[in-house]
């Protein structure tokens, strides 16, 4: 089985709910140290600290603790697959805009 999501990406989502710290920054940087572009990034966590709410970004958090904790690279796929696991249903559809608007994945051909 694939990690879902490293223990240093869990504890950057947790930590950006701490009134000190803006939680796009937190989240883009982590996101950097795992091989996402600093521009995508930097969207991915502008997108989800504007479209969710601090408890939402929290159970994000729990749901990746819950995940294998092996470092290794994440991945869009790696990412969704953790936002899936939250029960608030809107917490995987902004993961997933957020990855389709940022540019990290494409969006899927026109009918």
């Amino acid at each position: 089985m694939r990690p879902l999501i490293s223990a240093g990406l869990c504890l950057a989502l947790l930590g950006a709910t701490s009134a000190c710290v803006d939680p796009s920054a937190r989240i883009a940087s982590s996101l950097q140290g795992y091989g996402f572009a600093p521009d995508q990034s930097t969207c991915v966590g502008e997108h989800l600290e504007k479209n969710l709410s601090l408890g939402q970004l929290q159970q994000l958090g729990r749901a990746a603790r819950e995940g294998d904790t092996t470092p290794g690279r994440l991945t869009v796929g790696d990412f969704v697959r953790v936002a899936g696991q939250v029960k608030d249903p809107k917490v995987p559809l902004e993961v997933a805009r957020a990855a389709a608007g940022c540019g990290i994945v494409a969006a899927p051909p026109a009918l």
